[in-house]
């Protein structure tokens, strides 16, 4: 079929390779929140998956990390079918399931998002959140503050909410529990870890 064989043609050239340098690069962002990093893998998934998203995923997720879609992603034709070929993790429809979730946009992420928080106990079950940006700077917008950070960070998406700050300031009120945040713009990536304070 069609759609498969795009599947193939468009994960990475060299699987073993990529997939640990795009962990690395992966990790690094979270040690490092705000800093933006560019993921090296020539990735080509079916749109409006971006670049940055496709290798994320085929990095870090597997059959045991169940990934949510949002609306736009699901009903768009390919990108289902992409990610369960080519990282083996199931598409599920439930927030609370999802090792991973991807957004179009950050207007999807409020404070009832309804995504996995973990717990006390295992803080570690809970859900990585890859929200696609129009733009990412760093050196203005929020100002960020935590481990990692030596002083302050700052760091700029296009576009923003409101919601979306009050989603990401609760989310840090909850540490250990909460849910750990990847902002993607074509192939450039930052993270804001639940760690992480976000002053506007």
């Amino acid at each position: 079929m069609r759609h498969e064989r795009d599947a193939r043609e468009s994960g990475f050239r060299d699987p073993v390779h990529d997939a640990q340098a795009t962990f690395r690069c992966a990790m690094r962002a979270l040690a490092e929140p705000g800093t933006i990093r560019t993921l090296g893998a020539d990735v080509a998934p079916p749109a409006p998956l971006m670049a940055g998203t496709a290798a994320l995923l085929l990095a870090l997720a597997d059959y045991e990390t169940p990934i949510w879609l949002d609306p736009a992603i699901r009903a768009a034709e390919g990108p289902s079918g992409f990610l369960r070929f080519q990282t083996g993790a199931p598409v599920t429809d439930d927030r609370s399931k999802a090792g991973f979730a991807v957004l179009t946009g950050p207007a999807g992420l409020t404070r009832k998002h309804g995504f996995a928080e973990g717990s006390l106990e295992y803080p570690d079950r809970s859900t990585t959140v890859i929200i696609q940006v129009e733009r990412l700077e760093a050196g203005e917008g929020w100002r960020l503050a935590g481990p990692g950070i030596k002083g302050e960070a700052r760091l700029a998406i296009t576009p923003q909410t409101a919601e979306l700050v009050e989603a990401l300031t609760i989310n840090h009120e909850l540490f250990p529990r909460g849910i750990d945040v990847y902002f993607v713009c074509g192939t450039r990536i930052a993270a804001l870890p639940r760690s992480t304070r976000i002053t506007v």
